[in-house]
């Protein structure tokens, strides 16, 4: 059961109420920058684990 188009414009309004049509721009952004860390973040830690195991087999 997944979001229909109702739902997702009804969402969109509700985000547009709270936030406003002027911040919602650096909201987005905001999110968009916080996605990307946690992206960065996970390429790092599983670098590390490889540089561990490259570390552990010579």
């Amino acid at each position: 059961m997944g979001l229909s188009i109702p739902h997702l414009l009804l969402l969109l309004f509700i985000v547009l109420v709270v936030f406003g049509a002027g911040r919602l721009p650096r909201v987005m952004g905001d999110i968009g920058k916080g996605i990307r860390s946690l992206r960065e973040g996970l390429k790092g830690d599983e670098s590390s684990k490889i540089e561990e195991k490259d570390k552990n087999n010579s």
